[in-house]
């Protein structure tokens, strides 16, 4: 009997010790030659300046009014602050002195120049699934930028998120290294778009929920999600009708790349990928996101709401008069909207999603659909939070989402008084 219980000891200590050990050690791929130097130097690093758009590194790595890519950017998260590392070629604050194999097993393997682990903030989940070609691309790119000397901010994580070597169980348990591989099944367009978006577009980052150690389950997972500490909600991306099923590829590519569509326009976290990357992409890669998207599978649909009780009836009332007094010139009596620039309500997927906090935060505070080549002057939504109570708010909110075909759940003042507290960003 001690016999078996002390074999039972050992394994419960030697097996998470080898798991751990092996996320050490073991650097999958970390031996896969840097591509042949190109014979036109310059046509990589405009490769990789593309890759880098697409990737939409700026976004992290570049803090609001500071030097491109020299880091220093808050990323917010349950478990403490951490702030974006200066990637310009500054050899003693920035990447100067790493190698394009260093750059490679951080994309790759999630680790530093040092070997250090790096914080999934950065999605090396997702950026594993980059070709060695396309990293050396970008490698060479970012060797072009002017070098900022700017010291990286020490990271503010609690304990115990802040033991680094932990993330080895994380890892573990998360973590599977490897370059996307096409599916022979498919077309070449539907390959690239699976790419760009599962890989360097770490798209599931946002449209996907996150468990108690901040893992999505996989980066298929586009089934829609809180994004932490921002409270947004990013919206399904399958092909059903609680998602993408009803918008054609016309109006998904328009939405992409300009930021506005007839079927709605890009808001909140939304508005400054599209603004940040998305515009920057060739019609091509658009073209072949679109098509993965399209051909996700169908979402479940958000429960239906229940016949409003007399309470109800009575919120519906007041937000239907609302409506009528401060939305009805761009939206119309009928919900359809001004397409493309005052998205249709009737039908409006967005209106009919669980969470209602996407629409309370843009009837509270307004916003712009982002500027682009194609839409640089966009028009914008007023924010109604100062004119219109909590109560108001709900009973608007809770018409539009219940009218013109929509179906969703009534919303409480409570509601709206959490998220007018919180910060427009």
């Amino acid at each position: 009997m001690k016999r078996i219980l002390l074999a039972l000891i050992l394994l419960v200590i030697l097996i998470p010790a080898a798991l751990i050990g092996r996320q050490y050690w073991h650097d999958p791929d970390a031996d896969m030659p840097a591509t042949a130097a190109p014979a036109d130097p310059a046509q990589q690093i405009a490769r990789g300046a593309y890759l880098a758009r697409a990737g939409d590194c700026m976004a992290c790595h570049t803090a609001r009014g500071g030097a491109d890519y020299a880091g220093g950017r808050l990323i917010a998260t349950p478990f403490g602050d951490i702030y974006s590392p200066n990637i310009t070629p500054d050899a003693a604050t920035g990447i100067g002195d790493w190698s394009a194999d260093d750059f490679w097993r951080a994309l790759h393997n999630g680790k530093s120049k040092n070997g250090d682990f790096l914080y999934p903030a950065f999605p090396y989940t997702n950026y594993t699934r980059i070709t060695r070609a396309d990293a050396d691309a970008m490698y060479a790119y970012f060797r072009t930028l002017p070098a900022v000397k700017q010291p990286n901010r020490p990271h503010a994580l609690r304990f115990p998120y802040n033991q680094r070597p932990l993330l080895a169980v994380w890892r573990a348990l998360y973590f599977q290294p490897g370059v996307q591989q096409p599916e022979t099944g498919q077309s070449v367009e539907w390959n690239r778009g699976a790419y760009l978006v599962q890989g360097l577009g770490h798209c599931n980052a946002c449209h996907a929920d996150r468990n108690a150690l901040g893992a999505t389950q996989d980066s298929l997972d586009l089934a829609g999600g809180m994004i932490p500490i921002l409270n947004w909600y990013a919206p399904p991306l399958g092909s059903g009708a609680a998602a993408l099923g009803g918008w054609n590829e016309t109006d998904l590519a328009a939405f992409l790349k300009t930021g506005i569509s007839a079927r709605g326009a890009a808001f909140g976290p939304m508005a400054e990928v599209v603004r940040v990357s998305l515009q920057h992409l060739d019609d091509a890669d658009i073209g072949a996101i679109t098509t993965y998207l399209k051909s996700l599978p169908a979402t479940t649909p958000p429960a239906a709401a229940e016949a409003p009780d007399a309470a109800q009836q009575a919120q519906l009332k007041r937000g239907e008069k609302l409506y009528g007094d401060h939305c009805i010139d761009c939206h119309n009596a009928d919900g359809s909207g001004k397409p493309p620039h005052y998205p249709a309500l009737a039908g409006n997927h967005a209106l009919a999603l669980n969470s209602p906090v996407n629409t309370i935060r843009m009837v509270l505070n307004g916003g712009y659909a982002p500027s682009t080549a194609a839409n640089p002057r966009p028009y914008g939504m007023p924010p109604f939070g100062p004119a219109l109570d909590d109560a108001d708010i709900a009973a608007l909110v809770s018409y539009v989402r219940r009218s013109w075909g929509n179906n969703a759940g009534p919303v409480t003042a409570a509601e709206v008084r959490r998220y007018r507290a919180v910060p427009v960003e």
